[in-house]
This record gives C-alpha cells, structure tokens and sequence, in this order.
C-alpha cells in the first residue's frame, strides 16, 4: 500500500531517481514481488542459540551429534543487501536542529514536529503531495522507505523523530548507514525473542529469509524461486514462495551433505 502511494505520486523520472539512490535496493526489493515466508523464518528462529554477543544470531539446525551453525550479523546483513553499515556514534539519536523549513514540512506531512510520521501519515501525505516541490516530494519518498523497511513497524506507529528529521539534510540522509540502522531495528527484534505464541518483527525481516537461502544454497535453489543470472546484492536474487512445502525435510538434508562435503574436503 505504501509503495504504491509513493509510486502513483512521484514523477517517472523522480522515481527512477530513487530506485537508483543509495536506497534504491528496498523500492527494487518491492519491485520483485517478493513472497514472504513466516514458516520458514520461524522455523530457522527456533533454533536459535543463546549467545552473549547482543547483535549476533546463530541458529543451529540438525540432530545431534551432526550440526550445521549459520551466523547473522551485521557482515552477513551487508552483504545480503548492499546497504551502508558503517559505524558511526550516535546511530540512533544524530543532532538535527528544528529549524522554519523542517517545521514548515512536518506541517505540509500533518505530524507534529516532535513526532515521526506513522505510515498511515504518509500515505495520506501521497495523495496531496502533487504541488510540493520536487525536494520535498524526495524527502516524503524517503520517509516512506525508512517507516516502511528501515523501521519496519505497525501501520499507525509513529517513526522515531531523531531519525526521521535527517530527511531535511537529503545529502546526509542519503549517506547515512541505513544499513546499520536496519540491522539493529532487526536484531532488537528477534534476539533472543520468544516465539512460543504470537509475535511480530519489526524491520526488513525478509533479510532472514534470504540470509537462510543463501546461508542455504539448495534450500534457496528448491524453494527460493531464484531470478536469472544471479542479481547482486543477494536480497534481490531471490523472489521466495508461500505454500505449504516440505522444507523442513530439505533443510536436514543439506545439513547433512554441507558436513559430508566438509568432511571430506578435511580428510582426503
């Protein structure tokens, strides 16, 4: 719904603009028509490991004695997606100063200057955004992309307003370590979650779904539904399937040749 307010209301030349900005990866991500796969991210959580590293995820899949761990960090995010991760001190919290025109849009978005705009706000924002300048219709596209995967929350969630006031910087919003950003959003998610009843996750989680494809490459080949020629980065390789399917069963049996073939590679 979102992406498609952005799309109906951004000039075609503007939204090419944004496909090919630095965050350009998560509007040809929604491009895809990617299928969302909940059994298997779940599945993949269970067998999680307790780990003291706060930003690691190890899953250990396979019955003992014969086991195959696969690592989720910030590294294997990056690769997965492209994005920038680097380090920078106050990630969350970087100093914006409230000035005239950053109170003047917050005005134009119908959000209060000391709230993010929810994505609901936005959406709304979309189908009146036709007479704003063309910086401004940027910096609302922006926003769309950072309430939609960066932050990945409820529909009527107001965005964190420390992060969201970058947009009037484009430079510096373009720049930032979204990718860092993202990762962490994830990670404070599902760490160490407990996944026994109902839960969401906020954040691009459909990077878990990839991060096993890859992580598992006849998993991904068998049930990834993998595009042609191998599009890089990996998070856009892959258009993923919904249904009900035996993966389970595939997972266990790729353990099993990974540790045989390292086995073997060790041995002879």
């Amino acid at each position: 719904m979102l992406h498609t307010a952005l799309k109906k209301a951004l000039h075609d030349d503007e939204y090419e603009e944004l496909k090919e900005s630095k965050l350009g990866v998560f509007i040809m991500f929604q491009e895809l028509g990617f299928d969302w796969d909940s059994r298997l991210v779940h599945y993949m959580l269970g067998f999680q490991l307790d780990i003291k590293k706060k930003y690691e995820l190890w899953s250990l899949v396979g019955p003992e004695p014969v086991r195959f761990s696969m690592r989720f960090s910030l590294l294997e995010f990056e690769n997965l997606t492209g994005l920038n991760c680097e380090y920078i001190e106050d990630l969350e919290g970087p100093h914006c100063v409230v000035t005239k025109e950053l109170t003047s849009f917050w005005e134009m978005l119908g959000v209060h200057v000391e709230v993010g705009p929810s994505t609901q706000e936005k959406i709304a924002a979309f189908e009146r955004c036709e007479g704003w300048s063309r910086d401004d219709r940027k910096r609302l596209a922006y926003l769309a992309i950072f309430t939609g995967y960066i932050e990945g929350r409820k529909y009527s969630t107001p965005t964190r307003v420390s992060l969201a006031r970058l947009v009037m910087e484009l430079e510096r919003f373009e720049n930032y370590p979204w990718g860092r950003v993202a990762f962490k959003v994830l990670m404070d998610s599902v760490k160490g979650r407990d996944i026994s009843g109902c839960y969401t996750i906020n954040g691009f989680a459909q990077a878990l779904q990839v991060w096993v494809y890859t992580a598992l490459p006849e998993l991904g080949a068998t049930f990834g539904n993998p595009l042609p020629n191998n599009p890089s980065p990996p998070i856009l390789a892959y258009k993923g399937r919904k249904g009900r399917r035996q993966f389970k069963e595939a997972i266990l049996s790729q353990v099993f040749t990974s540790i045989w073939t390292t086995s073997q590679k060790t041995y002879n």
